[in-house]
């Protein structure tokens, strides 16, 4: 049996499934509560039952004390409601509101995406999890003091893995040492979630996504996170690259405009003769400005290279965008 849970102070609400955790189904609604593993072990989850009655689950003992569960704190990440509830909890609503951590993690599973483009599933300890919102970044921190930034390519509710898409930069230390040296079961450490790119929920205006070779990554995150939840605002994907080799996940974006009505738009700057292509061609955002001569009443997301997240800006503003409206994820070879 289903019951409904209403959150103080925010009045907001959600049917939690018999089946299904309070934190689960908060999720699944869009709903962005703090948590860390998932499991009863941290206590980040917590917050209070203001009225009706939960199953504690696999609370843990020294995140859920018995005094704190008699004063009606439970651990939403475990918590089944018993009834209709009503729960006083902070939400999250911004970046600024999810801790930033530094954590070690295993490589679990490494994927030749095109060759140039490394995808990398990332395992954390069994007790951790990291939070984060749809297009945030983590960074590698190597032995040498240095870190590497890359975007999450996964979206939140499937936070078991961190999956990241990895270009080869010729003469790049860490990235010839993930084509040439990493490998499964490798140990390394991360912090994370880290920047302001992500998908703003409390709009309603149509969404133009356009992303540059691996800037897909975020932008694939972004769209899943949406498709989980349910948003019902246009969205439209353009995907430039050099070559049909670039658009290494193109059966992915296909699959989504066939499923989901997600409009693709797929733009080649310098297809070669075995392309054989008869598809858009040039640049990826001059291809969004001749189908949107008026950007005014849109929301973009731009993930790249610098030359090309600075010309969107500028283009897309001169035909209307307002700037709080645009968001960038700029790709460069060193942390941001």
């Amino acid at each position: 049996m289903a019951h409904q849970v209403t959150l103080q102070p925010s009045g907001h609400s959600f049917s939690v499934a018999a089946d299904a955790t309070i934190l689960e189904a908060a999720l699944d609604a869009g709903i962005n509560l703090p948590y860390g593993c998932k499991n009863g072990a941290c206590g980040a989850c917590k917050g209070k039952v203001l009225a009706g009655q939960v199953d504690h689950g696999g609370a843990q003992e020294q995140a859920l004390p018995a005094a704190e569960r008699a004063a009606g704190l439970a651990l939403f990440c475990c918590a089944r409601p018993l009834s209709d509830l009503s729960l006083e909890v902070k939400e999250i609503d911004a970046a600024r509101d999810i801790p930033v951590k530094t954590l070690p993690c295993r490589v679990q599973k490494m994927e030749r995406l095109a060759d140039d483009v490394m995808a990398i599933w990332l395992k954390l300890p069994a007790n951790e999890r990291m939070q984060f919102l749809a297009g945030q970044y983590i960074e590698f921190l190597l032995a040498d003091g240095k870190r590497r930034a890359f975007s999450l390519a996964s979206a939140p509710h499937a936070d078991e893995l961190l999956e990241i898409h990895v270009r080869r930069v010729p003469g790049g230390n860490f990235t010839e040492h993930v084509f040439t040296a990493m490998k499964e079961r490798d140990i390394m450490r991360i912090e994370g979630p880290l920047g302001s790119f992500f998908l703003r929920e409390e709009s309603d205006k149509p969404i133009i996504l356009v992303a540059g070779g691996t800037g897909f990554a975020p932008l694939k995150g972004l769209i899943e996170h949406a498709l989980h939840i349910g948003v019902k605002r246009p969205m439209t994907l353009y995907w430039g690259a050099k070559n049909r080799a670039g658009l290494y996940l193109n059966a992915l974006a296909e699959r989504w405009a066939a499923a989901h009505g997600i409009a693709y738009i797929p733009v080649l700057s310098d297809p070669d003769a075995a392309d054989a292509w008869n598809g858009r061609a040039g640049l990826v955002h001059e291809a969004v400005l001749a189908d949107h001569p008026d950007l005014s009443a849109y929301q973009a997301y731009v993930c790249g290279a610098p030359a090309m997240c600075e010309a969107a800006l500028a283009d897309f503003t001169a035909h209307g965008l307002p700037k709080e409206e645009f968001f960038a994820d700029v790709f460069s070879y060193a942390p941001r």
